[in-house]
């Protein structure tokens, strides 16, 4: 009874060994899959479907966004290039370029979760020129601003419907370079 005992226990130890053996590998895969699931795409895509709704309910015409620009609480919030920012933008407008969206600058240009985030995009404007050159309608700025915007915690955003020139008086169109300015004064003429 002693042999079988001491072998059972000696398998049992061997089995224990094995099993942590394969529970450090599972950790380990689970340390390296963790490290690639920095990405999640199937959350993103989760994320977009739940807001088509209402992000269509938050699109607001020009004559509405300009309203709500000139309350108290909000922010106008450009999210193309610096640079694209300097050569023209809405007056009143923020930059924060959507690529280097995190917490921190969020917070950091849009303070309070719960302020009003307005927001505009390319596409909202037929010029097709520097700085607002047309992008694929499917991939236009807009609708990656909203869902990460909302992904951060800022869900009172309203967007910029339709297509406008930046020419229009209503628009309110600012521009940092003085050749700018030329090129939208030559192209009104």
């Amino acid at each position: 009874m002693g042999v079988k005992r001491n072998a059972i226990l000696g398998i049992l130890t061997i089995a224990a060994f094995i099993g942590c053996g394969l529970l450090a590998s599972a950790d380990a895969q689970d340390a390296g899959a963790t490290k690639e699931s920095l990405i999640d795409y199937d959350g993103f895509v989760g994320l977009s479907g739940e807001l088509a709704a209402y992000r269509q309910a938050r699109l607001v015409d020009l004559e509405t966004f300009n309203t709500m620009k000139a309350q108290p609480g909000t922010i106008l919030l450009d999210t193309r290039s610096a640079e694209a920012f300097q050569m023209g933008h809405i007056e009143g407008a923020v930059n924060v370029n959507f690529s280097d969206f995190t917490d921190a600058k969020l917070a950091a240009g849009l303070g309070d979760k719960a302020t009003r985030i307005l927001i505009y995009c390319n596409n909202n404007f037929t010029d097709n020129m520097a700085p607002v050159m047309l992008k694929r309608v499917e991939l236009a700025l807009n609708v990656p601003t909203f869902i990460n915007l909302y992904g951060y915690g800022y869900e009172n955003i309203f967007e910029l419907k339709g297509a406008h020139s930046i020419q229009d008086a209503n628009i309110h169109w600012v521009s940092d370079w003085p050749d700018m300015a030329e090129a939208v004064t030559v192209q009104q003429n």
